[in-house]
């Protein structure tokens, strides 16, 4: 399986020490809220079964990237591995790892809920409706929770492929 991953641990396409599959999931970490934002604006436009089509897509291809992301990182030896060659300390690298996979967890967590939430309530015809101020409340901390994850993803890749 190993010499299948290969390609993934070949150098990255951003000009940076990342290998390929790091920078091809910061790529999509970097443009993820401007898609979800997108979608929403599909909502605000009124067209609530493509912006509900949308957002189950790019809930799911999110979820299918975190995997990937996840395979990347676990057969490349994790962050130490990937501290290698920083010029920022291990400390500092560990406190925002930390802070990113927090934000990280509570974003899919609210993201989660509000996908179940929204398919149930639109399917029972609640939204747009009845239920669509709580809706509009809980998407809202969800497109928050995703750039605030986005941010700080992409602070993690500067201190560990940059700085």
């Amino acid at each position: 399986m190993q010499e299948k991953m290969n390609y993934m641990f070949q150098a990255g396409f951003l000009g940076t020490r990342a290998p390929f599959f790091m920078d091809f999931v910061t790529l999509i970490v970097v443009f993820l809220p401007l898609i979800v934002f997108a979608s929403i604006l599909l909502a605000r436009k009124k067209q609530y079964v493509l912006h509900a089509l949308t957002q189950n897509i790019i809930f799911v291809a999110a979820v299918i990237v975190l995997g990937y992301f996840e395979l990347g990182v676990r057969v490349g030896g994790g962050f130490d591995a990937f501290m290698q060659g920083s010029g920022v300390s291990h400390t500092y690298a560990s406190i925002i790892l930390v802070l990113h996979i927090f934000i990280a967890v509570v974003m899919l967590f609210y993201w989660i809920l509000t996908v179940i939430n929204a398919n149930i309530q639109f399917k029972k015809k609640l939204i747009p409706g009845a239920k669509s101020r709580h809706h509009k409340l809980l998407a809202a901390k969800t497109f928050i929770a995703i750039i605030l994850t986005s941010f700080s993803g992409i602070w993690v890749y500067l201190l560990l492929f940059v700085y």
